[in-house]
């Protein structure tokens, strides 16, 4: 083979390896579209997840069944979310002894911050970090804050996008306490 001949046949393969990787970002990029468009998941049973709070609490949403159960996702730099810490932690404090179940989860946050944001507040229920954000993946959330609602059976019963305000946590809650549970 001639040197002009190993050149070309080297050109050959960067194109063919080029086109790959252009291939595979493309794939990718249509992977994650789709992901998004598809919306947080709303209905099914809940994707289960295991939190280790600030305070070390390990939480298993598998064992909360006979609870309901809201998981809030938020961040101590979302403006909208400091909106409604003071409404779902009002909330929190006139529901916890009715078989109600609050978890915040913490999203892509630095730890002091999240703290800073819990005493400030001065949160009481269940808080944790969403280490490698996989609690966030598994409920394809679209940003914070979101809140789902988890019934005593353990599927989902909505998602609520945004800042919730009064009279909205009350109502969904009343709802799902209502549910028998066998």
């Amino acid at each position: 083979m001639t040197m002009e001949g190993a050149r070309a046949r080297m050109v050959g393969w960067k194109q063919g390896l080029i086109f790959l990787a252009l291939l595979a970002l493309l794939g990718l990029i249509g992977w994650r579209l789709t992901k998004v468009q598809r919306g947080p998941i709303s209905e099914g049973m809940a994707p289960d997840f295991t939190l280790t709070t600030f305070d070390g609490q390990v939480i298993r949403l598998r064992d909360l069944r006979g609870k309901v159960v809201v998981i809030n996702f938020w961040a101590s730099w979302c403006v909208t979310c400091r909106e409604e810490a003071p409404y779902l932690e009002a909330t929190w404090r006139a529901y916890k002894d009715r078989g109600v179940v609050f978890i915040g989860v913490d999203y892509v946050d630095t730890e002091p911050k999240a703290l800073a944001y819990i005493e400030e507040f001065d949160i009481t229920y269940p808080n944790g970090p969403d280490v490698g954000t996989r609690i966030a993946q598994a409920y394809n959330i679209q940003g914070v804050p979101e809140t789902f609602f988890v019934a005593k059976d353990g599927t989902l019963r909505g998602v609520h996008i945004g800042p919730l305000r009064p009279p909205q946590l009350e109502e969904k809650l009343e709802e799902l306490l209502a549910e028998p549970y066998p």
